[in-house]
């Protein structure tokens, strides 16, 4: 039984150019300014498919903050619903990822998304989508880049540099470990650029991806039963 209710802003089963239709509708609600107090639980969300690419499995795992502990794990599937097409992957993966956050027993205070935020053609990719339906802060955490251009990023942990579309920040190119590539943090909602790459930075430990993610990315990839929870202590943020 689901713990929490997201509105329905508008059906999932659209066609591609009424989704482009809805990312320019709902662009004006993204904040782009701090709307936290205290931030105790971090949130990594992640989508894997299986069934030759028709069912998605999603993912959502909670941790504490600072500390990274593992707090609670949750997973759902959904028939997947969209295809995919760059740009609009939030049509794809949402369903699923708000079908296992409504499973949790206490949402998050920040989400971090495998994917862009403002970092978008339309500057509504995936995390502005899920930070606009649930209310949550949430920051868009990609591998590559989908739009824009940067300088080159010194090779030094936690250095960044803009990242530029039509003369507009979007986001920025964030290293996150020395001699790594950097990854691309841009906002979903109601934070500011400074304070999610300052999150993403805590996230990141060990590793390229900050341990939330990476963590989503795990449980999304491996198979376990539809709608299993868990809440487990983890011995090492950084495992």
């Amino acid at each position: 039984m689901p713990r929490h209710r997201f509105p329905a802003l508008h059906s999932w089963k659209i066609s591609y150019a009424k989704a482009k239709q809805v990312q320019q509708e709902l662009f004006p609600l993204v904040e782009l300014r701090d709307g936290l107090h205290k931030v105790n639980k971090v949130a990594g969300v992640d989508v894997g498919f299986e069934d030759k690419n028709t069912v998605a499995r999603a993912a959502v795992v909670i941790l504490s903050y600072p500390a990274l502990q593992t707090v609670e794990t949750t997973l759902a599937r959904r028939k997947v619903q969209f295809p995919y097409i760059p740009g609009y992957l939030s049509f794809r993966e949402i369903p699923p990822i708000l079908a296992a956050l409504s499973k949790v027993e206490q949402l998050p205070d920040v989400i971090l998304c495998d994917g862009q935020g403002y970092a978008h053609p339309r500057r509504f990719g995936l995390a502005c989508h899920l930070g606009v339906i649930t209310g949550i802060p949430s920051i868009g955490v990609a591998k590559t880049r989908l739009v824009g251009e940067h300088a080159a990023v010194p090779n030094r942990k936690g250095a960044w540099t803009p990242l530029l579309d039509k003369g507009e920040t979007i986001g920025a190119a964030l290293r996150t470990r020395r001699d790594v590539k950097p990854v691309y943090v841009s906002v979903g909602h109601k934070l500011c650029l400074t304070t999610a790459i300052e999150i993403v930075m805590v996230c990141c430990t060990n590793y390229r991806l900050p341990e939330t993610t990476r963590a989503a990315h795990s449980l999304a990839s491996r198979s376990k039963p539809s709608g299993a929870r868990s809440i487990r202590p983890v011995s090492s943020p950084g495992c």
